[in-house]
């Protein structure tokens, strides 16, 4: 499970992509020292969600968000007791039904932070994970539309404040093997 102190290390690690992530990065470091759990969403409006960018020779997922409507990565909230990086996989399997895997090493790639329902405030780490190139059979529930998408037609469709991170991810990808 990874620390809060570990957690800290990986986001001061990140080389933000504009100065929205740099803000966001700067916000979640400072939202690591407040008081009490930063995923907890029943007791602060204010929490930590993990979400992904998942990828395989073909392309990016995206799916479209059953309450706003847009094209997003997968992710969600973090369960009491689970690791980010745990929920970052268990968000992603429940919203595209794709077995996935962290690369090696775990990459938290992104963070952005953005308003949530509710009034809430989502400060959200997003993860590279990879999955075979298999077709996504989200849960029943979750929203039917979700695709891959090549890098071109992610960056058309995604909302629009994805597409810095996903030019980054595209760039990125080149050097990692995502070959099952």
């Amino acid at each position: 499970m990874t620390s809060l102190d570990g957690l800290r290390s990986q986001i001061e690690r990140i080389v933000p992509v504009d100065e929205r992530e740099a803000a966001s990065i700067a916000q979640t470091l400072d939202r690591l020292g407040w008081p009490g759990d930063p995923f907890d969403e029943e007791a602060n409006d204010h929490h930590l969600t993990a979400s992904a960018f998942v990828i395989s020779p073909r392309g990016v997922i995206l799916h479209r968000h059953r309450r706003l409507g847009i094209w997003v990565q997968p992710g969600g909230h973090v369960d009491r007791g689970e690791d980010v990086e745990q929920a970052a996989l268990r968000e992603t399997l429940e919203e595209t039904g794709l077995a996935v895997r962290h690369l090696d090493p775990v990459e938290l790639f992104h963070v952005d932070v953005h308003p949530g329902p509710r009034g809430h405030t989502h400060y959200d780490l997003r993860y590279v994970l990879v999955a075979p190139p298999d077709d996504p059979a989200p849960a029943e529930g979750e929203s039917p539309d979700v695709f891959w998408f090549d890098f071109a037609d992610a960056l058309k469709r995604c909302e629009p404040a994805l597409v810095p991170a996903l030019e980054k991810l595209h760039q990125a990808s080149f050097e990692w093997n995502v070959r099952d």
